[in-house]
């Protein structure tokens, strides 16, 4: 609205709307209709729908919150807009919602359920608008757009729609609400030749055993991703591992491969690596924020951010923002980081930090300031311990920093992080499963969304963090790259073990 006002738009968007020409609103799209919001305390909205938007409330809820993922929807109303949807799962990210009551429920055309029931689309004559992304949610999402543009050709295709894979209709399971998500991971880098190729180490290590052989090349970035489209992944991450991170705007390589894959891949995009600040060769300064948007302005959905957020928590508990049991407080935030810069302009959602912790095991819980979990896999450290901590790593895990992998999750959360991605050197390229202990201590820390990171080898070790762990998503690099396990081998397991998930 801010924005709005400050270009002189309010009033032309009013008039444009008032005149009876279509108009079709997504996520902010659809918040900017109403009153107002509880995001901004006293900014108008545009005042087309009665009623103001609110939070998600994660002490409410007991959920994570942003409220990221794939979930159903349950119709309102018929109409040519959603004719494709019913029975099918489509993509939401955020943590303000609309609720239905009766000034508004003439408006409401579908509902979803996130702990609470909320207004997931609209429509009133020539106005729509959905809380959630079509552009993000597959062919579904595309066919939106479609009968948005041209209603008359909706109900055809409908009826011709069908299928499995999230590429060609967005799918659905047995089950209704949020899925778990499944994302493909593909580790970017240039190998001995300068080609940007897919890569994956074992342990970070991501040069053949033969190293007269160099990196390991497991194929095209653009291409594969647009393979795991089809296949039907939930998300696509891309982790710029290369060298020129250190200039990241002046990385075209990695810059034109989120753009050639925004134009085929229409799910969520994370890229990290280098989301930093810099100063080039010329002197000119660059700030995190700038890069993001670069990333943002080529097709990313989100960033990614590593080493720099365990320096950011470093520097906050400094400052008085934490203890041996983190207690964050706000006055410890000063806008400096790069996870505040890009939450703030962009929201929370748009933030993931990256967290690489390496086990060290203990005799005793009382022997180090760290939360210490008991290890519960069966495992047991050099002298029989069973306790132990995840001692966060940054450069890529090459040096350790006096910090533990919870107290960073909840020191990125309170700095505006919207989601953790959790790694686990110690279970890099082991296809020995998910570090459960590690994933659940994390999850169950934080109210931001978890995403399980390291060491799956089959569709079992999915079912197996899901059912042990409050994580909302996991994902996987090697197995998908080297043709082990099809994404959808993966999900099929997990509808078959009742876990909701979008086929």
């Amino acid at each position: 609205m801010e924005v709005l006002k400050k270009k002189d738009l309010v009033k032309p968007v009013q008039d444009y709307i008032a005149s009876g020409r279509p108009f079709l609103g997504v996520c902010l799209g659809l918040q900017l209709l109403f009153e107002g919001s509880e995001e901004s305390s006293g900014v108008e909205g545009l005042g087309i729908i009665p009623g103001t938007v609110g939070g998600f409330d994660p002490t409410v809820l007991k959920l994570p919150v942003p409220h990221i993922g794939w979930n159903t929807l349950d119709l309102q109303q018929d109409s040519e807009l959603l004719a494709r949807v019913q029975g099918q799962r489509v993509y939401f990210v955020h943590s303000y919602r609309a609720k239905a009551d009766e000034r508004n429920r003439d408006w409401v055309l579908a509902q979803s359920t996130y702990g609470e029931d909320f207004i997931a689309a609209v429509k009133k004559g020539n106005v729509m608008a959905c809380q959630f992304h079509p552009e993000k949610s597959g062919t579904v999402g595309l066919g939106i757009f479609e009968a948005f543009l041209d209603p008359a050709s909706a109900s055809a295709s409908a009826s011709g729609a069908s299928g499995a894979s999230g590429g060609s209709t967005g799918g659905s399971s047995h089950t209704t609400g949020l899925g778990k998500r499944v994302i493909a991971c593909l580790d970017v880098r240039s190998n001995d030749q300068g080609d940007l190729v897919v890569t994956k180490g074992d342990q970070y290590d991501v040069r053949e055993k033969d190293d007269t052989k160099g990196v390991r090349n497991l194929g095209k970035p653009v291409e594969l991703a647009g393979e795991y489209y089809l296949q039907g992944a939930d998300e696509v991450a891309f982790l710029n591992i290369t060298g020129f991170r250190d200039c990241p705007l002046q990385d075209a390589p990695m810059i034109d491969v989120m753009k050639a894959t925004s134009e085929r891949v229409f799910v969520p995009l994370t890229v990290g690596g280098g989301i930093k600040a810099f100063t080039d060769e010329n002197g000119k300064f660059y700030s995190a924020l700038d890069v993001a948007a670069a990333y943002f302005r080529a097709g990313a959905d989100k960033v990614s951010i590593g080493s720099d957020a365990v320096d950011a928590v470093l520097s906050l508990r400094a400052r008085g923002g934490g203890q041996k049991t983190p207690t964050y407080q706000a006055k410890a935030l000063d806008g400096s980081t790069a996870i505040e810069q890009i939450s703030r302009v962009y929201g929370k959602q748009a933030v993931v930090v990256s967290i690489d912790p390496k086990r060290v095991w203990v005799a005793d819980p009382s022997a180090t300031k760290h939360q210490v979990v008991k290890v519960t896999d069966g495992t047991r450290g050099p002298q029989g311990e069973v306790y132990a901590w995840w001692q966060c790593t940054v450069m890529g895990g090459r040096e350790t920093r006096d910090l533990g992998a919870v107290e960073l999750a909840m020191g990125v959360e309170h700095l505006g992080a919207g989601e953790i991605l959790l790694n686990c050197i110690d279970k890099d390229g082991q296809n020995s499963g998910f570090d459960i202990d590690l994933v659940r201590a994390v999850s169950d820390a934080v109210s931001i969304p978890v995403i399980a990171s390291s060491g799956a080898g089959c569709p079992q070790h999915f079912a197996e963090v899901f059912e042990q762990t409050h994580c909302a998503a996991a994902l996987a690099a090697g197995i998908f790259h080297r043709k082990e396990v099809p994404v959808m081998d993966v999900k099929k397991h997990m509808n078959d073990q009742g876990i909701p998930v979008r086929i």
